[in-house]
């Protein structure tokens, strides 16, 4: 008998951890990251943030990244010791049903899936969005650009994106990458050469208003106030949040037990170097005033690329566009992979009904699980495009909630999980107490402090009903609906809620064995 390490039965001593049909090794480090970088979408997520951020801190844009970044790395080192221990595809909902049970790891699966599933229509209409206005920079036609907003044009291009995702996530992972390799690639040129022209500009005086680079900005002590920061912290849920999907494709990485975790660390921390070197960039080239190129300047806040891209690259201004469309484009495809394969893991314990848990036998995809993500997350938005498209926004902008919601579980699930072990080492009591611990309470906070700010009636889009503000009902519509699906679920499926299909807190140590 081989002296090597090898995986025992499920039902032994994984508590009933099982491979569930997945193309396993297909993706290496290079490709994971670069799935992540993708389902992020840096320039979508920038071009939309940087010009509120700029609103709120000025020129301290670069302290409120960094400040943003650590309650996303310290989380991220959670997952990367869950993923080492239990590299399972359901991630969020596997491990929470590992450290605290079935309910609490179903609810964590429902804020993971309802959160990206509704994220992907956002993605959609996006694209839509950045399609026309492409179309019209280059025909030199500005009304082109209008028909974005015709609602049956909008939903019918933006079902299309959707189909078009769908196609290429329900075939195999490696279609899923060559896409990913092109489309990420192109972004990430075209943002870096954005960068390096704003730059030059700004140190040749020919910049719209050139600002001296300053160490100062990334100084978080010089942000002016705790709302500032606490505002840095809750943009941070939006323009990090992504990285998770490197983890999720954990049974079909090369390495599971190693991969996923280096390439979700080596994700935020590539993110959070291009997000710094744009802010500076932009920064130096056309300072925070509110002049018709500032930064501070409300009528471009909304898609600051796209409003200084004529200014900064001139004819190549297009590409900019482009490189947003890509970027919402190759999201949106990238995205299909998380809820899919939660999906996938749930129908396989028995937390949702068993065609969930089918596997494309030629593909070794969850088909079943990807067209049910497209369905629901292309139905959604045709109504809500249809009924208000305030209402539309305000429930992407309620899904911050959910997102804290499953990272701040995710957290605490490392920290109670690994409580036998925090003082086994100092890098245990680092890696398995305190930086999930931490991070999970930032996380923890920020999901109390919306939940409290968006019952103002003025918070969002200033939509409310009863005096209520329609975020903070649509975040708690959100939970309850996952309440009464559970409770549901628990009724005609009640094995997986009884402890038979995952048990809960198996001792980690017992995980592998020697034989």
């Amino acid at each position: 008998m081989s002296a090597s390490e090898e995986r025992v039965t499920p039902s032994a001593v994984t508590g009933g951890l099982s491979q569930k049909g997945l193309s396993a090794g297909t993706v290496g480090l290079i490709g994971a990251v670069v799935i992540g970088i993708s389902c992020i979408a840096p320039a979508y997520t920038l071009t939309a943030a940087l010009g509120p951020t700029v609103s709120e801190v000025g020129l301290q844009v670069p302290a409120i990244i960094l400040v943003g970044f650590i309650p996303m790395l310290l989380v991220a080192f959670g997952y990367r010791e869950l993923n080492k221990q239990m590299p399972d595809a359901g991630t969020s909902f596997t491990w929470a049903t590992r450290a605290f049970g079935p309910w609490v790891g179903w609810m964590a699966g429902w804020g993971l899936v309802s959160a990206t599933i509704l994220v992907l229509s956002n993605l959609a209409g996006i694209a839509v969005e950045f399609l026309f206005l492409l179309i019209a920079q280059l025909s030199n036609n500005p009304e082109i650009a209008d028909l974005a907003f015709q609602p049956l044009i909008n939903v019918a291009v933006c079902l299309l994106f959707v189909a078009a995702a769908t196609f290429v996530s329900y075939r195999d992972m490696q279609t899923t990458q060559k896409l990913q390799y092109v489309l990420v690639s192109f972004q990430l040129i075209v943002l870096v050469l954005f960068a390096g022209a704003a730059i030059i500009a700004a140190v040749s005086g020919s910049a719209f208003d050139a600002t001296p680079f300053d160490l100062a900005w990334f100084n978080p002590f010089e942000v002016s106030s705790i709302s500032a920061l606490v505002a840095g912290l809750s943009l941070s849920i939006f323009i990090f949040w992504g990285w998770d999907v490197t983890l999720t494709m954990n049974e079909e990485t090369k390495d599971p037990d190693k991969t996923p975790g280096r390439a979700a660390t080596l994700t935020v921390l590539i993110i959070v170097s291009l997000y710094l070197l744009l802010a500076v960039s932009l920064i130096m080239y056309a300072g925070v005033g509110d002049g018709e190129y500032g930064l501070g300047n409300p009528d471009i806040q909304s898609n600051v690329f796209f409003a200084l891209s004529g200014q900064v690259l001139g004819p190549l201004a297009f590409l900019v566009s482009l490189a947003v469309l890509t970027s919402s484009a190759s999201s949106l495809q990238s995205t299909f992979v998380s809820p899919a394969r939660t999906l996938l893991a749930m129908g396989h314990y028995g937390a949702l009904p068993r065609a969930f848990a089918s596997v494309h036998p030629r593909f070794f995809t969850p088909g079943f699980a990807t067209i049910v993500s497209a369905v629901v997350a292309s139905g959604f938005y045709a109504i809500m495009r249809f009924i208000s498209e305030d209402v539309l926004w305000d429930t992407i902008t309620a899904l911050g909630m959910m997102i804290c919601f499953y990272y701040g579980i995710t957290a605490f699930a490392c920290v109670w999980y690994f409580r036998k072990q925090w003082f086994d080492s100092v890098r245990n009591v680092f890696f398995t107490l305190l930086f999930p611990l931490i991070g999970g309470a930032i996380l923890a906070v920020l999901f109390v402090q919306t939940l409290i700010d968006s019952a103002d009636p003025e918070y969002g889009s200033g939509s409310n009903v009863g005096g209520l503000g329609l975020v903070f009902i649509l975040g708690v519509t959100v939970i309850l609906v996952g309440i009464a699906l559970m409770i549901w679920q628990a009724i005609r499926q009640p094995d997986f809620f009884r402890g038979k299909t995952l048990t809960l807190d198996a001792p980690p140590s017992a995980r592998r064995v020697r034989r």
